[in-house]
């Protein structure tokens, strides 16, 4: 369902929305559109608009924003969106807010897992390869730092 067709506010949506950490934020948003304007994520994806991702959370569109193939997973976290809101809505919160209600729910992309699992092995998201050490040094960049990774996997052992 788009935003232009008419739906009953889902009430039980925004209540969730609210009880998960910053996901408040998106009752303060008053739709200016600060957001969008310098979003990297807007000049590279038609589908993706934080002020519009609000606007849904605002309105409960809870099947559209929950689900693996949700334009939440093309926000890069850059905080632009963040930084630009004159409201202090942080949509970038509310957008991570909403990823963690998908992974909570079991419908995160499955690239998550991969890019959970390459963290928790090296500490970084990307894996790093002969061809991109050789890149790096050809570019005169220092080799990709090693991380200290037993903490986290220590702690995920906890859980």
């Amino acid at each position: 369902m788009s935003v232009q067709e008419k739906q009953k506010i889902n009430f039980a949506f925004r209540d969730e929305l609210n009880s998960i950490a910053e996901g408040f934020r998106h009752n303060y948003c008053y739709q200016c559109g600060a957001c969008v304007a310098d979003c990297p994520a807007c000049n590279y994806s038609e589908s993706f608009n934080p002020r519009l991702i609000i606007l849904k959370a605002l309105l409960g569109f809870r099947e559209e924003l929950i689900s693996a193939d949700s334009e939440i997973w093309n926000c890069t976290n850059c905080y632009t969106c963040s930084e630009r809101c004159p409201q202090d809505v942080r949509p970038v919160d509310v957008i991570i807010a909403l990823k963690n209600i998908c992974v909570r729910d079991g419908c995160a992309p499955e690239l998550i897992g991969s890019v959970s699992g390459a963290v928790l092995s090296s500490g970084i998201t990307t894996k790093v390869t002969s061809v991109s050490e050789k890149r790096r040094e050809e570019h005169g960049l220092a080799p990709v730092k090693e991380y200290p990774v037993e903490e986290l996997r220590r702690l995920l052992e906890d859980e």
